[in-house]
């Protein structure tokens, strides 16, 4: 017998995938209020009933680019090494995605990168699909800052701590495409984004001494 769930697994996800480049594509040349589900549909040669099993929102179809980035900085922090505090993984982590320009980290100037990006933040419903894919972001990072061997799971302190350093990262992130956006490149931008960056870590170990 072959490899048959591992098979079925690669070809759903490649069904996500194919689904969301579709829709993310007519999105950019049409818009998103302009493209219907069926339109989505149509252009990919599936049913509506089987795009709703894959996405139940039409919204889900463009945030499925972020979905490798989801519950991301949880999982920095539970794989660190046993020397290295919480906020210097973060920091590393984030600084690395700056040196090999990762999308997630604002700092980027491809132009398919950049009309995503503008699709993403100008489209007021993706927006609000947006804020709920951080709140996520916000539980799994509190969880992986609660302390081994608590029988309650994440209290406020780790909710606390875990809404602002995602908020840093979502600022530093935003700030990067809006420089880049008003027709920065990458490259010249990038030493002082690291710099800005620095100083946000700087910050978050100052307020959060615990996790430094």
């Amino acid at each position: 017998m072959g490899d048959t769930g591992g098979l079925r697994e690669r070809k759903k996800a490649e069904t996500y995938r194919r689904l969301s480049e579709t829709a993310v594509n007519l999105f950019l040349e049409h818009g998103f209020e302009r493209v219907t589900v069926a339109d989505v549909a149509a252009a990919a040669g599936v049913s509506k009933p089987t795009l709703f099993r894959y996405f139940p929102a039409k919204e889900d179809l463009v945030l499925h680019r972020l979905a490798d980035h989801e519950g991301e900085a949880g999982v920095v922090v539970a794989g660190r090494p046993p020397e290295c505090s919480p906020l210097a993984a973060l920091r590393r982590h984030f600084l690395a995605g700056l040196g090999r320009r990762d999308p997630v980290t604002g700092l980027n100037d491809d132009p398919g990168v950049l009309a995503f990006h503008a699709l993403l933040y100008g489209t007021p419903s993706l927006v609000a699909r947006l804020h709920t894919h951080q709140e996520r972001d916000e539980a799994a990072l509190a969880e992986a800052l609660t302390p081994v061997g608590s029988e309650v799971g994440a209290g406020v302190g780790e909710r606390l701590a875990a809404g602002q350093i995602v908020a840093v990262r979502r600022v530093l992130a935003q700030e990067n495409w809006r420089l880049i956006a008003a027709g920065g490149r990458a490259d010249d931008l990038a030493e002082e984004a690291t710099r800005v960056a620095e100083a946000a870590f700087d910050q978050l170990c100052q307020g959060l001494p615990r996790l430094a």
